[in-house]
């Protein structure tokens, strides 16, 4: 039997939603890491944390697709809602970036 979750903090819960804020703050916290540990200044060559970044960041793609084809069609409010939430943690994990011109 399919729930249709009414609240954001419910819809939140599951994994296609949590997922994809999980990787967003994961790649803003490596980009802070990185910028205290070896500071905020561009290279030429990427290293081993941009690739990282690139990685958390695109990856959120298909988990946003099928997140977006699941609840939207459910629960339009509470899924337009959530996935908010989830376009403003990849601006958060964007920002850092943009901001240092890294």
């Amino acid at each position: 039997m399919a729930t249709y979750p009414h609240s954001v903090l419910t819809l939140a819960r599951k994994p296609s939603a949590f997922l994809p804020l999980a990787m967003s703050l994961s790649a803003f916290a490596l980009v802070m890491i990185s910028v205290k540990l070896l500071g905020a200044h561009p290279e030429h060559d990427e290293g081993a944390q941009a690739h990282i970044f690139q990685l958390l960041i695109a990856l959120q793609i298909p988990l946003l697709a099928f997140f977006g084809f699941k609840w939207l069609r459910q629960d339009l409010k509470t899924g337009l809602s959530v996935l908010g939430l989830q376009i403003a943690g990849i601006g958060l994990a964007l920002a850092p970036v943009w901001y240092f011109g890294l």
